[in-house]
């Protein structure tokens, strides 16, 4: 058996590692690359996993980084099934709708700045391509395995991540010889707000795992909670905007749950909080749907709240004009906008027209990737640069690092010192979608528990196991 990566190797976004065995060749996921777009772009359009040739494609969640390039797979001539939770295959039918769409509009803005003769720029994929590809969703529920063939069969378990998200079990025969193959995915966290906590497997012959902040602890959430309540408090003092950069999909459903929570609760400060997303607005309708499934903490909220993502003073924007309206309105309000990495979406117009202003704050909730907007607010530069303009930074910037939905050292701890309970342990362990701290942190974790010493992949670096 072979597995090569084909992306998140040694960085965090573009998540995508092939299987291959005598008789199968399985990719998964297929992400997103994310960062300076030039870089990006020759990642994203270039696929080495020979797309006609995959037998089939597990998806262990709807984020765009482990998702998001699945059309423009479907555009190089892939036809399989892609394999994939109820949850992830309608959060992922609204992600990649919205992703085609944008890689459309940049297309075209891209297209007005390039010189004459310049060869046209089309986009990675377009909305008929997402259409498409969703079709080939084959949806499996937690706990249940499939047989993508006699000799490969695959089961998922809950990650705890967002909603949806799944932790891979596969087991593989070759040359007559069953082995045991685990990927996490993206591993959560415990104890946190909505979702379920990651289910624990037995061990392995090889291991895939994330590694996003497997250097961290994080912060308790309920830390975080108070921490927000007071950014607030000292930002209405001021008279100034809030502006939350927040991913459409499981981060902003956390912060107005946190805040629909303060609320109930009499402590949330009168405020008129906006969601300025469309797409937010109808994947918070699929967590609606789907509240049976989250944790107790929610359906404790249902007993006495039919909603827990609603409350006085909160309003979904819909319309452009209505974001629009939101740069001239006078503070002090909050704007919870996509997208997190604050890379596109209303938020970079929202940040162009607050970041220079001293009243004004901007909250930082979730990992920022190398060379983002988000990072560069993160790291409080004098100045950042949005749509070409470099823009003195004079607002207050919070970074608050509870809400993170990764597993930190302690969670992967936890996790991985079940895997050696069964007696069985972890064969050969690779350690992905992280920076250099964050996989060496889970390398050191990993040490007591493999055979041999866990192994960093690089890009495009292939193994036999």
């Amino acid at each position: 058996m072979k597995v090569t990566f084909f992306g998140a190797a040694g960085e965090v976004t573009g998540s995508q590692h092939l299987i291959e065995t005598d008789k199968l060749r399985v990719l998964l996921d297929c992400g997103l690359f994310q960062g300076r777009r030039a870089e990006s772009r020759l990642k994203n359009e270039t696929f080495r996993c020979q797309p006609k040739e995959l037998d089939g494609v597990i998806l262990s969640h709807a984020h765009i980084d482990h998702c998001g390039n699945l059309p423009r797979l479907y555009r190089a001539g892939y036809r399989g099934p892609i394999f994939c939770t109820p949850a992830t295959a309608d959060i992922a039918k609204i992600m990649l709708a919205d992703s085609a769409r944008i890689q459309v509009e940049d297309a075209k803005y891209l297209a007005k700045k390039l010189e004459p003769g310049h060869p046209s720029l089309e986009p990675l994929y377009n909305e008929q391509d997402a259409a498409e590809t969703v079709k080939l969703f084959e949806t499996l529920p937690y706990g249940q395995w499939h047989e993508l063939a006699e000799h490969f069969r695959v089961r998922f378990a809950e990650a705890g991540h967002i909603l949806g998200s799944a932790i891979v079990e596969m087991e593989i025969r070759e040359r007559g010889v069953w082995r045991r193959v685990v990927f996490t995915g993206d591993l959560g966290r415990r104890n946190i707000p909505l979702l379920r906590d990651p289910q624990l497997v037995d061990g392995c012959d090889v291991l895939i795992t994330e590694s996003t902040y497997g250097n961290r602890i994080h912060p308790a959430t309920s830390n975080l909670q108070a921490e927000l309540l007071e950014v607030m408090r000292r930002t209405i003092e001021r008279k100034g905007k809030i502006i939350i950069p927040a991913f459409s999909l499981g981060r902003t459903q956390t912060i107005v749950y946190f805040l629909n929570r303060l609320y109930n609760d009499g402590l949330l400060p009168k405020l008129q909080v906006f969601v300025d997303s469309p797409l937010s607005r109808r994947l918070t309708d699929v967590h609606r749907e789907n509240m049976g499934t989250m944790d107790a903490d929610v359906r404790g909220v249902l007993r006495t709240d039919p909603d827990p993502f609603a409350f006085g003073g909160l309003t979904y924007v819909a319309s452009q004009q209505e974001s629009m309206a939101l740069n001239h309105r006078p503070g002090p309000f909050a704007i919870i906008a996509a997208s997190g990495m604050c890379e596109n979406g209303r938020v970079v117009h929202h940040l162009r027209h607050a970041v220079d202003d001293d009243r004004n704050a901007v909250v930082i909730i979730g990992f920022q990737a190398e060379h983002t907007l988000g990072r560069q607010l993160q790291e409080r530069r004098p100045t950042v640069r949005i749509f070409d303009r470099h823009i003195p930074l004079r607002a207050e910037v919070a970074v608050l690092q509870g809400l993170s939905a990764h597993a930190d050292a302690e969670d992967f701890r936890w996790w991985f010192s079940n895997l050696s309970k069964s007696g069985r342990g972890v064969g050969r362990a690779f350690i992905v979608h992280g920076e250099a701290a964050g996989a060496q942190g889970v390398a050191k974790l990993l040490d007591d528990v493999c055979d041999e010493p866990p192994t960093i992949p690089k890009l495009f670096e292939s193994f036999e196991v």
